[in-house]
């Protein structure tokens, strides 16, 4: 809703414009903070560094905490204790070394994005990509048009790569070829793609992850109970209409007048091709044709994963999760994008022979070379971080500290999801966090009488909504390599303070739509979930 002062009383205004002022000094101090710090390169080259002294620091104070998993389980420390590893030490010197090389090259995030882009690349650089978004939004209104990039991102999570390698940079040149801030495009796609994880309409592979370790802690408690992937389904499907819904509102009445009046002139590549021209005739035609050519493609892949016998399922169990055609959706994505703007290339006379595809490609990786050095700095820091065992302490003394303040009502739960999200600013991964946090919380929220299915749709809202503000997140990095194209001196702070609104308020948002749904409205939160549980 807009409130204008013709309409209001005066009084009321005045309260309203002195909040909005409030709000935005705010988020200018964090991005004036923010933007203190060196570049984003050298920021994470000092974060690395001094990752090693403070586990030199640690370790000398001892500091160590009880491994909450149980005897047995997988990554379980062999002594019950998880302790600092000292980089600062001979044995770290050596892991240093040793692994400097395997932390670039086998950061996950570097060749999902270079292998993706080799068939972005041919379509963008084909005017695939431009023809297609132009037919797209001509008409399209502004609300429809943020409304459908914030819905395109909580969707494309099923197979996150697609949404962070193509929708983010998508929706950054569809805001500029609309005479709209970009920075706010690609932040609207990246609250839904990375701040709204885990709502989705689909059941993704995330669910079966999550659902296996929620069943391995409740089996602490009670041996025999069993956790399926599908557990949050109904409660993840109504939160997409709430992440879509919030973040559309948060970029159209907060992130855009806080950016204002976008100057070309601040961008480090050309943007004269993503200017908004009428569909020709031959364009017309060679979306025709590459449309065909997506529905063949499809057609050939979908032989290979609908039958049960296909070959893209899962070799030993014929199942879709955990197969060849899940694992390999890189592959798809190169493919996807790859033979359809070839196809409209060979239609409007941008390609015509290989050495046209190839020049394509390589266009593509020409704009990626401060991304590589920045993954370089930002992968070793990622891995000092796991080594040094910061994260699981640091998750596990948070757990404690919850634990300890006594609450047994569902207000407990607004400090696990506020706890949750403060992990994820140092765990990025939503596995890895609750692999450590699980055992602690669900056995510890089952006593209480709450049911496991409850407490891990808990844990998926504050897994989710500090994505968006953590360089601890994989695709952090990319996402700021991608906004200084348009923002050629944009610092971590400015992408913060972008992006905290989002964070804010999808906060606020999907924590009262959980009290709501759970405890207001008593529904479960997935098929045959369960609320509360009794031992007996």
């Amino acid at each position: 809703m807009s409130y204008n002062s013709e309409v209001l009383p005066t009084g009321n205004a005045d309260n309203l414009n002195n909040k909005r002022s409030a709000f935005s000094r705010f988020l200018a101090a964090v991005e004036w903070l923010g933007n203190l710090l060196p570049h984003p390169i050298t920021l994470f080259a000092l974060f690395a560094v001094g990752i090693v002294v403070l586990s030199g620091i640690a370790s000398w104070a001892g500091l160590s905490v009880i491994d909450p998993r149980p005897v047995g389980a997988p990554g379980r420390a062999a002594s019950g204790v998880i302790e600092v590893v000292n980089l600062l030490s001979a044995d770290g010197l050596r892991m240093i070394v040793s692994n400097l090389v395997r932390n670039f090259t086998g950061f996950a995030p570097l060749g999902t994005v270079l292998v993706a882009l080799l068939g972005v690349g041919i379509a963008e650089n084909s005017g695939l990509l431009s023809a297609a978004v132009r037919s797209l939004v001509m008409k399209a209104s502004r609300h429809t048009v943020t409304m459908i990039v914030v819905f395109a991102g909580v969707i494309s999570n099923t197979a996150a790569e697609l949404g962070y390698v193509v929708l983010i940079p998508l929706s950054a040149m569809i805001f500029h070829s609309l005479g709209r801030h970009p920075i706010a495009g690609l932040a609207a796609a990246f609250a839904g793609v990375s701040g709204g994880y885990s709502a989705n309409l689909l059941i993704g592979t995330v669910d079966p992850l999550l659902s296996g370790i929620t069943e391995a802690a409740a089996q602490i408690i009670d041996p025999t109970y069993a956790v399926g992937p599908e557990v949050n389904w109904y409660f993840m499907m109504l939160s997409t209409f709430m992440i879509t819904f919030v973040g559309s509102w948060v970029t159209t009445k907060i992130v855009e007048p806080q950016l204002g009046e976008y100057n070309s002139d601040e961008a480090s590549i050309d943007l004269s091709e993503e200017k908004m021209e009428e569909i020709t005739a031959v364009e017309k035609r060679g979306l025709k044709l590459a449309g065909l050519s997506l529905v063949i493609l499809t057609a050939l892949i979908a032989m290979t994963v609908v039958p049960e016998s296909g070959i893209l399922r899962h070799p030993e169990t014929g199942a879709i999760a955990g197969s060849p055609f899940l694992r390999g959706i890189v592959a798809m994505i190169l493919i996807f994008f790859a033979v359809p703007g070839i196809v409209y290339g060979k239609v409007v006379g941008t390609i015509k022979n290989d050495r046209d595809v190839i020049d394509c490609m390589s266009k593509s990786m020409s704009t990626m070379g401060m991304y590589i050095v920045l993954v370089f700095f930002a992968a070793q820091f990622v891995a000092y971080f796991s080594m040094t065992n910061f994260g699981t302490i640091f998750a596990v003394l948070g757990a404690e500290f919850l634990q300890s303040i006594g609450l047994t009502g569902p207000l407990l739960f607004l400090f696990f999801i506020l706890m949750c999200g403060f992990v994820n600013l140092m765990i990025g991964s939503a596995s890895a966090q609750w692999a450590v946090t699980a055992p602690i919380f669900v056995p510890m929220l089952m006593l209480v009488g709450y049911a496991p299915e409850v407490i891990q749709a808990a844990y998926r809202i504050g897994d989710s909504v500090t994505n968006i503000i953590t360089p601890m997140m994989s695709y952090f990095g990319l996402i700021v390599s991608f906004a200084t194209r348009y923002k050629k001196d944009l610092g971590i702070g400015t992408l913060i303070s972008v992006m905290l609104p989002y964070s804010l308020f999808f906060l606020l948002g999907w924590s009262l739509l959980f009290f709501m749904w759970v405890f207001g409205l008593d529904m479960p939160v997935g098929p045959g979930a369960a609320t509360f549980y009794s031992a007996g």
